[in-house]
């Protein structure tokens, strides 16, 4: 499972010309799934973004959680982080897992980030076309993924 994690000031997603999903300060999430992921693997990912200290504290020093500040998450499934694009020009996605198991574990992440404190995840519509706004705070961008993560 791979995630692209930003902190951002604010961020939402739009769907057929509708906010979906919005939050203020905390983490945007791109959430890859792939073949072979399990619960293990989101709840691995899942507790490792939820205890992150990105946050400034009062000496400017990245040393702050989502918790410690009160902070949102907005996670967006995003099968295009599982590309493979070492051959040719146009990436394959034969990496991602197929709908049917991406989306219960997508699911499954996000409910993952509520039992570890914070206090809103918003989301995406799963498989939809979606336009992403958001206000990337620093800039702070972390690539994520569970297969290099401790058990």
């Amino acid at each position: 499972m791979k995630a692209i994690l930003q902190r951002v000031t604010c961020a939402s997603v739009t769907v057929d010309g509708a906010v979906v999903g919005e939050i203020s300060q905390g983490f945007l999430i791109l959430l890859g799934v792939e073949q072979g992921d399990d619960e293990k693997e989101a709840s691995v990912l899942a507790d490792k973004i939820a205890g992150l200290r990105i946050f400034t504290d009062q000496n400017d020093k990245m040393n702050l959680s989502l918790a410690d500040v009160g902070g949102e998450v907005l996670v967006i499934s995003n099968f295009t982080l599982c590309a493979d694009c070492s051959h040719g020009r146009r990436p394959s996605f034969i990496g991602a897992a197929r709908p049917e198991t991406a989306e219960p574990l997508y699911e499954f992440f996000c409910q993952r980030l509520l039992q570890n404190g914070v206090k809103k995840v918003e989301k995406g519509i799963f498989g939809a076309d979606m336009q992403v706004s958001l206000i990337n705070d620093g800039p702070v961008t972390i690539d994520i993924n569970s297969k290099d993560l401790k058990r």
